[in-house]
């Protein structure tokens, strides 16, 4: 530990940081020596620093000391509410420097950024095929699992990713949410209007390599491309 001049005296001698006072240095040392002499009673958990063993007992209490003044909404830590209370004042502080884009949240700003970088750093062990957020990942992993966790209540058919379970039940409620600006005609998905505005565009973006016709569905694309290869069958 080295004593310095000024409003940050005390400086730690492993990464140089600042600090004013000599208990703050005492406690950030602990980052560098691994040591974690507050231990959890119920769960036998260690932490680097008391305050953190205080806001971790709350788990097992249940205790949720901080309100928000807006909706009662209850939380465990201080730093929960002040992001919470975002929702309410719509305040977004963390900003992209590329795009200008604005978040709640600094994870969200971090995971944006990666649209820009290019950055995937979570790396499914099983093909090494990669993604920029781990909830992606996870999703993916389901492929070689088999795993389809979301499960219909009318017909227990499952589904790997739970927005296709979503566009499933609109089998049964008959809900057709998607509305056409042009004819009003209505669809389950947005997919399927998205394509059908193809009629009023006239948009027709999958082209024939072989003759140039083009199309406004991939489907009919493909269907097409059975002339030049001689496969007639479906």
């Amino acid at each position: 530990m080295r004593k310095l001049k000024g409003n940050k005296p005390y400086q730690c001698s492993e990464c140089l940081k600042y600090f004013s006072q000599k208990s703050n240095l005492v406690r950030h040392m602990q980052v560098h020596t691994g040591d974690k002499p507050f231990q959890c009673s119920e769960c036998m958990k260690c932490f680097s620093v008391k305050s953190h063993l205080v806001t971790h007992m709350r788990v097992h209490t249940g205790n949720k000391p901080f309100q928000c003044s807006e909706c009662l909404k209850c939380f465990r830590e201080r730093g929960n509410l002040v992001r919470h209370m975002r929702v309410h004042t719509g305040d977004k502080p963390f900003q992209c420097s590329e795009c200008l884009k604005c978040f709640r949240e600094r994870g969200n700003l971090v995971r944006h950024m990666r649209v820009h970088t290019g950055d995937k750093p979570f790396q499914c062990s099983e093909c090494l095929k990669c993604f920029s957020q781990k909830s992606h990942l996870v999703t993916h992993m389901r492929v070689h699992t088999l795993d389809k966790p979301f499960q219909c209540s009318e017909c227990l058919k499952c589904f790997s990713i739970k927005s296709h379970l979503v566009t499933h039940v609109r089998v049964h409620t008959g809900d057709k949410p998607f509305q056409c600006s042009e004819c009003l005609k209505c669809f389950s998905e947005r997919g399927t209007l998205v394509r059908h505005m193809q009629v009023h565009t006239g948009n027709k973006p999958f082209q024939c390599a072989e003759c140039l016709k083009c199309f406004s569905q991939k489907g009919h694309l493909a269907t097409h491309m059975r002339v030049h290869s001689g496969n007639k069958t479906s």
